[in-house]
């Protein structure tokens, strides 16, 4: 079975959105170099320095599954059922969007975060299953299901939005590292969770 792995943009003090679910302060190193990138879905193209290039395709190419929360599917219009990674997509939700679920797109929903991870570990087989959203982050390092966390430090301090690490109920987590790989405009910290 492949590594769970958790990772996003974050800000220096902490947030993954601002208090609008905006991200623009939090991935513009998706655009700031000479190097392209074009993920699983060619509508989705990057250009990052080399550093942030060396990070990002160990990413995309790792990823077998996806996990995030409803928030997030609705916010990226569930990525028109294609997400960058290419990857198939499992959406922890207690109701369904409407137009969803689609019979020609791999997006799946779950009421329970821990049946969506049973489902996207049984699809990525040996690959990394990602998970995208903060909420569903905290319950698996929790439930000591997480494995890593990859966290792309920007810098700049939001002031409020969306905490990464608010709320744990089980702490203190220890990590290893981090491995650092410095970008422009941000840099990709990994940890590993001990357990």
């Amino acid at each position: 079975m492949g590594k769970v792995v958790s990772a996003l943009s974050m800000s220096l003090d902490g947030f993954v959105a601002d208090e609008h679910d905006g991200v623009a302060e939090l991935i513009g190193w998706y655009q700031n170099g000479d190097v392209e990138i074009t993920s699983a879905d060619p509508r989705w193209t990057f250009h990052v320095t080399e550093a942030s290039a060396v990070f990002l395709r160990a990413a995309l190419a790792g990823v077998g599954a996806l996990i995030c929360g409803r928030r997030l599917f609705d916010l990226t219009n569930g990525w028109n059922g294609r997400h960058p990674a290419g990857c198939s997509i499992f959406v922890v939700s207690h109701s369904l969007p409407t137009g969803w679920p689609r019979d020609d797109v791999p997006v799946t929903f779950y009421p329970d975060a821990m049946a969506a991870l049973d489902a996207a570990q049984a699809e990525a087989g040996d690959k990394t299953v990602a998970v995208s959203t903060p909420t569903i982050t905290r319950q698996y390092l929790d439930a000591g299901l997480l494995d890593e966390l990859t966290v792309s430090l920007v810098p700049v301090l939001l002031g409020e939005g969306t905490r990464f690490f608010g709320s744990l109920t089980v702490a203190p987590i220890r990590l290893t590292g981090p491995e650092v790989i410095e970008g422009r405009g941000v840099t990709h910290l990994t940890y590993r969770v001990l357990r």
